[in-house]
């Protein structure tokens, strides 16, 4: 095991890893910065979904099409025809948005690079691919991208 002193003597090792090293409670800040962050994105990135959707939802020629409802941070899209609900949630454990749509359940990670949540299979963002799922419930373009 490489010893901190020669960490520190050689120049490997960033300060995070010593700095851990040398007080455990480090740890703990860390992982509470991290799920703050996480947070902050989700929450962002839902609020901008339900907007848009809000808007969509009010347009005269997708009317009754859906309905979008917030509860403790969970976004729910509900279709009367055919009769369906899609929940968005972060589920910060795993620092993921999940989305559960179409019998499915699609999990998105950040992505530091394009600033958004990113379904990893498939590469789409979370908009578009909400705004998608939406489309093929309906089996309409009810939204435009």
């Amino acid at each position: 095991m490489t010893d901190v002193a020669d960490m520190r003597r050689t120049g490997c090792g960033s300060s995070f890893f010593v700095s851990r090293r040398r007080d455990p409670r480090a740890w703990y800040t860390v992982a509470m910065q991290d799920e703050i962050i996480f947070r902050r994105h989700a929450e962002d990135a839902i609020e901008s979904v339900k907007k848009a959707l809000i808007r969509a939802e009010s347009q005269t020629e997708n009317e009754g099409d859906f309905e979008v409802e917030e509860q403790n941070g969970v976004l729910n899209v509900v279709f009367e025809e055919p009769s369906a609900k899609f929940v968005i949630t972060p589920n910060s454990p795993v620092q993921q948005i999940w989305i559960s749509a179409l019998s499915t359940s699609f999990k998105l990670n950040w992505d530091e690079v394009s600033a958004t949540f990113v379904l990893p299979k498939t590469g789409e963002s979370f908009y578009p691919l909400v705004v998608r799922l939406i489309n093929e419930h309906l089996g309409v373009e009810a939204i435009p991208l």
